[in-house]
């Protein structure tokens, strides 16, 4: 079976394809019509082909391209206005220092926070919560308590976000990228027949990659040191990179292999994209099949994983 490195991200009535040379945008308007904005991806560098740095800065690359996504979705939404909304002085003032640029500094400073949230929350907040709570200096027993707090927050902020019914479109839409790669995967023709029959769930998923950092993060910081609170934080916040690039290159592995224990291994992720991914409508698959023949290539070697 082929596997491809062909990838996206679900968004408000849509989803984004990331091919080898291009990322396609598929966006539902409320009339029906499936609008593609199409742009070609910056050319492979260095950073692009080391081991481990490859995925960190693959990451950075990912949440960048989705904030931009998300912001061109957002756009095609209907929004009730009621008379002329005059700009606020925060408005103005950010369009008199940015200009042109402003819709690039927004999605950069969504990206920081967006990055912030998820390392305050699932990286800082659990060794909070270890180092008031664990008496044992024991780098083992306390890295696995605060592992245990970490995949519990992760468990809880998908459950709730689960709940609400504009998110439940959106992990439709991430079902139908899944249903639609796995469709190219086993060569048949992406039609909306075809590729219904597929799971909704992926190995090469961004939620197994999530699940996979925190178990990395588990053995990593249970080689380091443990001392008080600003240290404990620091020390992980010098290692995320480590983390993230590893969990990266684990990912790569685990989806080429097809070995019994990379399945084992995956078989968390999996699970969690219960969380992440509904079973889409017919009208849901044509566009990810939209989004995907964008960023098909001729060349058949181009976008093995």
């Amino acid at each position: 079976m082929k596997k491809t490195s062909i990838g996206g991200s679900a968004l408000i009535e849509g989803l984004m394809m990331i091919g080898p040379e291009n990322a396609a945008i598929a966006i539902r308007k409320s009339d029906g019509e499936i609008v593609i904005d199409k742009r070609p991806l910056p050319k492979k560098d260095i950073f692009t082909k080391i081991p481990v740095v490859r995925g960190v800065f693959g990451f950075f690359r990912q949440i960048v391209l989705t904030m931009k996504a998300m912001m061109y979705s957002a756009e095609f939404v209907d929004i009730e206005e009621e008379g002329d909304v005059k700009p606020s002085k925060i408005d103005a003032f950010l369009e008199r220092v940015f200009g042109d640029k402003l819709k690039d500094a927004v999605i950069y400073f969504a990206v920081i926070v967006s990055i912030a949230f998820s390392i305050g929350l699932f990286i800082l907040l659990p060794n909070l919560i270890a180092t008031l709570v664990v008496v044992s200096k024991n780098s083992v027993a306390y890295n696995l308590f605060e592992g245990l707090i970490r995949i519990i927050l992760f468990f809880a902020y998908l459950s709730l976000s689960s709940l609400m019914k504009d998110i439940q479109r959106v992990w439709q839409y991430h079902g139908a990228e899944h249903k639609t790669i796995h469709c190219y995967e086993h060569e048949e023709e992406l039609t909306v027949e075809n590729v219904r029959k597929y799971t909704t769930k992926h190995p090469r998923c961004g939620t197994s990659f999530m699940f996979l950092v925190m178990v990395i993060s588990i053995l990593i910081f249970s080689l380091l040191p443990v001392g008080g609170v600003l240290f404990n934080a620091l020390i992980r916040l010098a290692f995320v990179p480590v983390v993230a690039g590893l969990s990266y290159e684990v990912l790569k592995f685990a989806g080429r292999s097809e070995w019994k224990i990379m399945k084992i291994i995956n078989a968390p992720g999996m699970f969690f994209q219960v969380f992440t991914t509904r079973e889409p409508d017919d009208s849901q698959i044509e566009v990810a099949i939209e989004a995907f023949n964008n960023v098909r290539v001729t060349d058949k070697t181009a976008d093995k994983w």
